[in-house]
């Protein structure tokens, strides 16, 4: 098994590395070349790293970076600076969902998005109270993030499906996330049990790393959440 870690620089992608490590599981990063990592990341025999900007590979280089990678996770997201939430790309995560979707359309993969709370499944029933459809549908209007967010769970669950032949997918929703240094009991809901506006829980990035690793080394896990959108909440 290879999995792909996408934002591994990040505060979360670096957490779910590391957890994979744990699992010695095979794993591939790719990084900008101004980020930095830790050095039991860098230094790992088990961790692939390779450098560049995921919006700048041709299709040679992304057919590269996808090679035998049975899962590939997506922890990718908006830097949370002026720049990185009203600059381009406004939709990075959205767009390299799909770009991976039709790379590799003709071959067998695994695909979890780290999403949020603030997604709404409304293809699971799911609904909103008046207040929070107001001010998410704010939020979709002017936050460029929410509105990626969004469209790339969309993708996932309108677009790919439960009918597509090779893409099984996962879309991960932690509540408002936190740096916590130990694990934790969580629970993991296939619903929201409160509300991500008036009501906002927490879960801790180390959390949501164990989780997304458990789906990727644990087929029956895998099963209980294929093509759902389950959320994940700190006890």
């Amino acid at each position: 098994m290879r999995v792909l870690v996408l934002g591994a620089s990040g505060a979360t992608g670096k957490q779910v590395v590391r957890q994979l490590i744990k699992r010695q599981i095979n794993t591939r990063i790719l990084i900008r070349n101004s980020a930095t990592l830790s050095k039991d990341i860098k230094e790992h025999p088990l961790v692939e790293i390779k450098k560049g900007n995921i919006n700048d590979l041709n299709d040679s280089e992304m057919n590269n970076l996808l090679l035998n990678c049975n899962v590939i996770i997506s922890c990718l997201g908006h830097n949370p600076t002026l720049k990185g939430m009203f600059g381009k790309p406004r939709y990075l995560v959205f767009d390299v969902i799909k770009r991976i979707s039709e790379t590799v359309k003709d071959t067998k993969v695994k695909l979890i998005l780290m999403s949020t709370t603030g997604y709404t499944n409304t293809l699971s029933s799911e609904r909103n109270s008046i207040g929070e459809k107001l001010i998410l549908s704010l939020l979709y209007l002017f936050l460029p993030p929410h509105r990626d967010n969004v469209k790339a769970a969309n993708y996932l669950i309108k677009n790919i499906g439960k009918e597509d032949g090779n893409i099984d997918w996962i879309a991960v929703r932690p509540d408002t996330l936190v740096n916590i240094d130990e694990e934790s009991s969580y629970e993991v809901c296939e619903f929201p049990i409160r509300s991500p506006i008036f009501n906002a829980g927490k879960t801790s990035r180390i959390n949501v790393s164990h989780f997304m690793a458990e789906l990727v080394s644990d087929d029956i896990i895998w099963g209980k959440w294929a093509f759902k959108t389950p959320v994940i909440y700190n006890k």
